[in-house]
Formats: structure tokens, C-alpha cells, sequence
């Protein structure tokens, strides 16, 4: 078994990325991502993209029933390691997902509400 199967056979497909540019130009598209944000709720509260989903990660489990398996799902947190663990969970459950690239540390769109800077 090569590596890359036997790493697929352990762990799955891998995860995804895309970088914010890309997701920024998803966005203004017809069939727009759905952006799910896994952080806590004072780094959501803080700040997010807009129309982004709120799913803290301990909740994804439990909570992606929430979300449609016809879209692309693209998860968010501060640096895209939370993030990569929710997106995990919901390619495994059957999800198209993709994880944001560094996270809001990387973002350069917009955020609601403004940072404050």
C-alpha cells in the first residue's frame, strides 16, 4: 500500500483548503459556500464574515443536521486548525468541505462587526 493510500485508508480523504481569495470570489458567485465558523462564541461575537454560520466545535458533531449536504461547506476558524477538525468530522459525515487556508488571521474581506483597530 503506497503512502498516500495507506494514509487515506487510516484517516480518509484529506481535507481541502482554500485561501481567502478564492472564497471571497465563492462568495459573490450564484451558489455561494456556506461558511460555518467554529470558534467560540466571544471570537464570533468579536468578529466573522458575513452571513457565516456559528457551529462552535464542540457542537459540530451534533449540530451539522444543520447544515445542506448540496453545498460546499467552508470552515472557518482563527488560524485553521479547529477549523480542520470540523471540517474533518463533516467530509467524514458525508459533507463537501472545505477549510478556509490560516483562518480570520488570514482574512482580508470583510468582517461584521468592523474591527474596531
Amino acid at each position: 500500500m503506497g503512502g498516500r493510500s495507506m494514509l487515506n485508508w487510516l484517516f480518509g480523504p484529506r481535507v481541502q483548503h482554500i485561501h481567502a481569495d478564492e472564497l471571497k470570489t465563492l462568495m459573490k458567485s450564484e451558489n455561494p459556500p456556506v461558511i460555518v465558523d467554529v470558534r467560540t462564541h466571544p471570537e464570533f461575537r468579536e468578529s466573522h464574515i458575513p452571513k457565516a454560520v456559528h457551529i462552535p466545535l464542540p457542537e459540530v458533531r451534533t449540530r451539522m443536521d444543520e447544515l445542506p449536504k448540496e453545498k460546499v461547506i467552508v470552515t472557518v476558524c482563527r488560524t485553521g486548525h479547529r477549523s480542520l477538525v470540523a471540517a474533518q468530522a463533516l467530509q467524514s459525515a458525508g459533507y463537501q468541505v472545505k477549510n478556509l487556508q490560516g483562518g480570520m488571521e488570514l482574512w482580508t474581506g470583510d468582517v461584521v462587526p468592523r474591527s474596531r483597530r
